[in-house]
């Protein structure tokens, strides 16, 4: 018999200074049996730093062709795909010919350095993908944030991010490895 997703709510309020975007965001995120909390945390994390109406949690480690999270336009095209932790570079090339702009989170210090130094010449090539490396531990301090229910408010400014429950405060201050050329 196969395990079931767990299933989370976020009640999140985003206010991002740096884009000028102010929204309250309900969310329910499924957690596949195989993901950690840390993995979900930064999931909800790059939702908040990307908030957008049109911002969507898919299936995720599920599936093969989605990703984390993605923003269709109005057409169906891919306008956005974000992927979380340490995915293939053949993975974000194929995402790279499907979507406009390609975004991946990183994260696990020792782990993500690793992949980014095993991957950068080839990852450089992409135009369209962009890297953030989400430091050291913020990860395991995100994870203690999670639970079933949240309610979680989301401030960005100058590049920094705090995410509280209101008992707990994480500041998270992402990291890009790599921009999208031309930009």
């Amino acid at each position: 018999m196969a395990l079931k997703a767990t299933i989370f709510k976020a009640d999140l309020q985003v206010s991002d200074l740096d884009r000028g975007h102010y929204g309250h965001y309900d969310l329910t995120i499924a957690r596949h049996p195989s993901e950690t909390d840390e993995r979900m945390m930064v999931r909800l994390l790059a939702f908040a730093l990307l908030a957008d109406d049109a911002l969507a949690f898919t299936r995720g480690l599920s599936t093969n062709d989605e990703p984390d999270l993605w923003q269709k336009d109005l057409t169906g095209d891919i306008e956005l795909w974000i992927e979380v932790g340490l995915p293939d570079e053949r993975r974000l090339r194929k995402a790279c010919g499907r979507a406009r702009h390609v975004r991946v989170f990183s994260y696990g210090e020792r782990s993500a350095d690793i992949w980014w130094q095993q991957n950068a010449t080839l990852l450089e090539r992409l135009g369209n993908l962009e890297v953030t490396e989400i430091p050291g531990d913020a990860g395991n301090r995100l994870a203690a944030l999670a639970e079933r229910t949240m309610q979680l408010n989301c401030t960005i400014q100058d590049g920094a991010a705090w995410l509280d429950n209101g008992q707990d405060t994480v500041e998270i201050q992402p990291t890009a490895r790599k921009t999208e050329t031309g930009r």
